[in-house]
């Protein structure tokens, strides 16, 4: 069994459990809902009884707030998404046994592991491409056009972001033999990574920096080259321990 029909194999998996039907839903209505938020806060702050005084306070909401509330959104609940979707990858095809029923076609332990990584990517870049479309077209209804160069260039950060935390969750997965662990282990990365974004020097090279470099380029582009590598570094280093580990792993 190759790549390809390994791939396939997930993918169609993911659909008929209802997965990426669930991923492309809800990063669909975050997509949906973000520049509605952005434009309609200050007018919901008036509903609200002994609010009114502060909604004057709030600034008549432009574009770049539209950008802002997709990248809030999008950005939270996609990483929280990555996280809950590859916590039981290995996990759980160790318990029911089907790893090893699948190694015996034959397929490779490393073909095996990248599936599921790529069954994963390109799950969540159809969910977001959903959420992309959604977003930059109520955005133009609502705000005006903007720079779709700007607008895919965010999304791509975005989702190598997502592959980041990701990848390091799989490695989790194939280290551990709990879904709970992994996901414990991968929130804990986020955080580390969270903290270690704060200080100087190494911070410039964090995932999260990505996210910033996207939104720059709506206004005063600020590249930030070091996060780029270091998170391509990072997906590949946890994919290659995943293997290292699996391969030694008896099913």
């Amino acid at each position: 069994m190759n790549l390809l029909t390994s791939l396939r194999k997930e993918l169609i998996e993911q659909w008929r459990t209802y997965r990426l039907l669930v991923l492309c839903l809800v990063l669909l209505v975050f997509g949906l809902s973000s520049p509605l938020l952005a434009k309609y806060t200050p007018e919901l702050l008036k509903l609200i009884p002994g609010a009114e005084q502060f909604a004057g306070l709030v600034p008549k909401p432009t574009l770049l707030d539209a950008v802002a509330q997709y990248v809030k959104n999008i950005g939270q609940f996609g990483v929280l998404l990555a996280l809950l979707m590859s916590m039981g990858s290995m996990v759980a095809e160790k318990e029911r046994g089907t790893a090893a029923l699948m190694l015996v076609k034959p397929l490779s332990r490393g073909v095996f592991l990248l599936a599921k990584f790529l069954a994963l990517a390109c799950s969540f870049l159809a969910a977001l491409a959903l959420a992309a479309l959604a977003g930059y077209y109520y955005t133009l209804v609502l705000f005006g056009p903007m720079d779709v160069g700007a607008w895919l260039a965010l999304n791509g950060l975005m989702w190598l972001e997502m592959l980041v935390f990701m990848a390091l969750t799989l490695l989790f997965s194939t280290l551990l033999r709990s879904q709970a662990a992994a996901a414990g282990l991968g929130i804990g990365a986020i955080l580390v990574l969270s903290l270690i974004s704060s200080l100087p020097t190494f911070g410039d090279a964090m995932p999260d920096k990505l996210v910033g470099w996207g939104v720059s380029l709506f206004t005063q582009p600020a590249p930030a080259w070091p996060a780029l590598w270091f998170s391509l570094g990072l997906i590949l280093a946890a994919l290659l321990a995943a293997w290292l580990a699996f391969r030694k792993q008896e099913l």
